[in-house]
């Protein structure tokens, strides 16, 4: 029995699963309020469920990239929570989520491109087949028409997710297709959380963090004003 937390964009989501079997779940979308949220959701997921958190075996947290404030959110939740329960602690790769959800939506795709915004016309993106295979690591972006011309040139690849959205009319090659409505959530973690438990792919509870891809760099509202 795991508990997953996602946390790496807008959406905020949690779910329990069995044997890599998604049991229920809870989504909130709108405004991030991650720090408000989440705990009360898995709160409720719990009593929902009428489980103790020592019925979990682990608590499996979307490992990034993502959202900077939103990783660390989901992060020392998952480990708050394995480190009061005793359980184990499972990192899944945020990408590899959203791959899951676009492979299961569409039973024909053979390869994938999940993308997350990053502002601009960058994005977090890997090339993943449906095997798992990672064909493209996780990287940093900035897509222009030249952008996965030599996986195009060679392979059908469906796009998908926030960061896929902006890039319609920039990526125009007859390979590339498009899928709506992708994001990365809890309940779509199940069967991966479940393959790296059984394969003892665990993270330390002290020392595990968010793959954050690029480092958070602080800003100031345009209409702040400072007073020293």
């Amino acid at each position: 029995m795991i508990l997953s937390i996602e946390t790496s964009t807008d959406v905020c989501s949690v779910a329990l699963s069995d044997a890599g079997r998604t049991l229920m779940s809870l989504e909130y979308e709108g405004a991030p309020q991650h720090a408000a949220r989440l705990a009360p959701m898995i709160q409720d997921l719990m009593a929902k469920a009428s489980l103790n958190y020592r019925d979990l075996d682990a608590v499996a947290v979307s490992s990034g990239p993502g959202s900077y404030t939103g990783l660390r959110i989901g992060a020392s939740t998952a480990k708050g929570i394995a480190y009061a329960a005793g359980l184990k602690l499972i990192a899944v790769p945020t990408l590899s989520i959203m791959a899951r959800a676009m492979f299961d939506a569409d039973p024909e795709c053979r390869i994938v491109c999940p993308m997350i915004d990053a502002r601009r016309m960058e994005v977090y993106a890997a090339i993943i087949g449906r095997d798992g295979q990672i064909i493209t690591p996780t990287a940093a972006v900035v897509v222009d028409r030249e952008s996965f011309g030599t996986e195009l040139a060679h392979n059908e690849i469906t796009f998908g997710g926030n960061g896929a959205d902006k890039c319609r009319e920039v990526i125009t090659s007859p390979n590339a297709r498009f899928m709506s409505g992708i994001r990365p959530l809890a309940r779509d973690m199940a069967q991966l959380a479940y393959d790296r438990l059984q394969a003892g792919q665990v993270e330390s509870i002290a020392y595990f963090e968010p793959f954050y891809l690029k480092e958070f760099v602080a800003t100031t509202p345009k209409n702040k004003v400072l007073n020293y």
